[in-house]
């Protein structure tokens, strides 16, 4: 079962950055093997039908944000996918992956819900909290000797931040300064695809 991430990503045809650092090396599943898993992943792929594709953008973003069907269905309902985007990229677990606390955002779900990340000086365990502006993120001083934290110091200072967001390196303190936009930025995931699919 230990890699299941990577046959969904093989599977979709799309590396997703499930697995940390291992989604950059020569050792990414996807690199591999571009192919689904099983013995019939190299065949030639039949036409997929307007609700396949639905479906797969919806497994895309279930898989990247980490969301269960009941979460998918109460996001996609009657909302754009302007303000969908700006919930999922709000959401503390991913935050955190962003800020450089994180090698993957399975990793600041686990660092969240596990009580090691603060937001304004107050233990949060919810990964799906969203941040707002003016909120500041950071690693609670008793867990920074965690193994889950090793190396943060220096991922830190090379991780490129989204431009709502900003750090400390020397402090390691997060803090939101704008909202998410869409605009310019290219997703691997069709958000009116999922819309669509939910509509159906």
């Amino acid at each position: 079962m230990k890699n299941v991430k990577e046959k969904k990503e093989r599977s979709l045809g799309i590396k997703l950055f499930l697995k940390a650092e291992r989604c950059n090396s020569p050792k990414c599943a996807t690199v591999r093997k571009p192919y689904r898993a099983g013995m019939h992943g190299q065949k030639r792929r039949r036409a997929i039908s307007d609700y396949g594709r639905q479906l797969q953008e919806k497994q895309k973003v279930m898989l990247i944000y980490g969301l269960n069907n009941r979460q998918m269905l109460g996001l996609f309902k009657d909302s754009s996918p302007a303000k969908i985007y700006s919930v999922l990229e709000k959401r503390l677990d991913r935050v955190v992956y962003y800020l450089g606390f994180a090698p993957s955002p399975r990793v600041g779900r686990q660092m969240v819900s596990h009580g090691h990340i603060m937001v304004n000086g107050r233990k949060v365990t919810i990964p799906s909290f969203s941040v707002k502006i003016g909120d500041k993120i950071s690693i609670r001083p008793e867990s920074k000797s965690s193994k889950l934290f090793e190396g943060a110091g220096e991922r830190i200072k090379q991780v490129d931040i989204p431009s709502w967001l900003k750090i400390d390196p020397e402090k390691m303190i997060g803090e939101c300064v704008a909202l998410p936009s869409v605009e310019g930025v290219q997703l691997p995931f069709d958000l009116s695809l999922v819309g669509e699919f939910y509509s159906r």
